[in-house]
């Protein structure tokens, strides 16, 4: 029997209050316990100082989020090189140290077999990166916030596709399908595509030698600076709110890497209060 919208409701909020708990360090009833950081499993997740968005709090709208681009605009940039050393820590499997998780499969694969042949993982642009032709110069190309390890076979049925749903089983990557023009990926990773994709709305916005990224409505973006399809990255935020993993990489980034974050993983609320 479907669930009520009451109850879909509050299954949505738990996940949200369980992530805003670990930072005042109270309890949520029902929610399933933060793990503790180097626990063999899950991915440690460190509690961040919420101050870093003082200055969206209370805004909605293109308020909220010309106030969130202000803030994570300032960043640290990396090289595309360097994306291979830094993938190895951000995106380790909590259950294997010497593995990566891939983006699309969820299979654990060893850190050493990163490159461009059959079995290997490579550097997977979640924001394609001819929706905007920015390469992979320090910037969008290299932005560590939608870069991640997937499989090299699977990363290229993905190609520059939007995303969506529907279409045909994808090979290696049990739960994602694929059309002529749309990806759609496995549940787990539904809402990691999501806030990734709006991430990148929010960073870049044209005001830094890079174009202005936009999420639309379509699939059929090609070239353009725009990224689909909206509405279902909507639902997919939803959907699979962010979880340890997925935390635990935000902190990475902000605390090592580029020393912004991904707004959207700490507070996914504001994707409906600006979309």
């Amino acid at each position: 029997m479907p669930s009520s919208p009451a109850a879909s409701a509050r299954r949505w909020r738990l996940p949200v209050l369980a992530a805003a708990a670990l930072l005042v360090g109270v309890a949520v009833p029902g929610a399933a316990a933060a793990p503790a950081p180097g626990t063999t499993g899950a991915a440690a997740v460190t509690a961040y100082d919420d101050t870093y968005y003082a200055p969206a709090v209370g805004k909605t709208g293109t308020s909220l989020k010309s106030a969130l681009h202000s803030i994570i605009r300032n960043q640290t940039k990396i090289s595309y090189s360097a994306v291979w050393t830094a993938l190895k820590e951000t995106d380790e499997d909590p259950a294997n140290s010497a593995n990566v998780r891939l983006l699309y499969s969820g299979t654990s694969r060893s850190k050493s077999l990163n490159g461009g042949d059959v079995g290997d993982w490579n550097r997977e642009h979640v924001w394609a990166q001819s929706h905007g032709d920015f390469g992979t110069s320090a910037g969008p190309g290299t932005d560590l916030h939608h870069l991640r390890p997937a499989d090299v076979q699977v990363n290229s049925i993905r190609g520059n596709k939007d995303f969506d749903m529907g279409g045909s089983a994808v090979s290696g990557a049990p739960g994602s399908y694929t059309d002529s023009n749309s990806f759609e990926p496995r549940a787990a990773d539904k809402g990691d595509v999501a806030r990734m994709i709006l991430y990148m709305a929010v960073r870049y916005e044209g005001t830094d030698g890079w174009p202005d990224l936009e999420p639309n409505d379509t699939v059929t973006n090609g070239t353009v600076p725009f990224h689909g399809r909206l509405s279902v990255l909507k639902q997919w935020n939803e959907q699979d709110p962010p979880d340890a993993f997925e935390r635990n990489r935000n902190e990475l980034i902000h605390s090592t890497y580029q020393h912004n974050r991904n707004p959207f993983i700490d507070h996914p609320e504001w994707v409906e209060s600006i979309w």
